[in-house]
């Protein structure tokens, strides 16, 4: 049986795994327990009470933290010659097309969020296989295949990121640093959590948010009350 580290130890000391604590609580909470030697990722886990096998219960879409994942994201613009000019002062880290096509077939995905073009989704489309299964596959649902390629970027830049309800119905998501505020971090969770809300699929029923917990890279969880949020 693997031993529990002292620190681990404190850390679930802390925390009453029969409470379901405030929103407010649980981020000051989360940063108390977080123990490791670098900045780690405050991450939310919403369970939906959806079927995602079925269309019209698949919950997608996008949304702008107010303080952004305190990641710095790693953005590859395909695009014609004529949109380069814009996504590079848009603050795009990588800007081309042909040539990064290539680079993606040779095994290359040192991005977090492709962005692109309708015009060239013929040739981005062939990068399924490899794009899918990492989510980084463009799509118009999530504002990554637009015209307005300059928005887009600075959209991300700025702190917006998308989410996508896996086979069991949970959203997960980074909401944050552990450096951050607990006020931040709180708004930043709030502010995915309202949307969440406002997505419920008009086919879903019974309860909708059924449990959240928050946690920061390899701390305990924390159950947040989902009650109150939905209020």
């Amino acid at each position: 049986m693997a031993r529990i580290s002292k620190k681990r130890k404190e850390a679930l000391a802390k925390i009453d795994s029969e409470r379901a604590y405030s929103l407010t609580d649980a981020c000051s909470l989360v940063k108390e327990v977080s123990t490791t030697k670098f900045d780690p990722s405050v991450d939310i886990c919403v369970r939906l009470g959806v079927d995602p096998r079925k269309a019209n219960q698949m919950v997608r879409g996008t949304v702008a933290l107010p303080h952004g994942t305190g990641k710095d994201m790693k953005v590859l613009v395909l695009c014609t010659p004529d949109k380069e000019q814009e996504a590079i002062d848009a603050g795009a880290d990588f800007v081309g097309l042909d040539e990064y096509i290539d680079k993606i077939k040779g095994g290359w995905t040192g991005i977090d969020v492709i962005i692109t073009m309708p015009a060239v989704m013929g040739k981005v489309g062939a990068l399924g296989r490899i794009l899918g299964p990492r989510g980084l596959m463009p799509n118009p649902k999530t504002g990554t295949v637009t015209m307005d390629v300059g928005k887009a970027v600075a959209e991300v830049k700025a702190g917006k990121i998308d989410f996508k309800v896996d086979k069991y119905g949970i959203i997960h998501s980074a909401v944050g640093k552990a450096s951050f505020e607990s006020s931040m971090i709180r708004e930043n969770a709030n502010e995915l959590i309202q949307t969440l809300i406002k997505m419920k699929p008009s086919s879903a029923k019974g309860t909708y948010i059924r449990s959240i917990y928050i946690s920061s890279t390899m701390s305990p969880s924390i159950q947040v009350d989902a009650k109150s949020l939905i209020a």
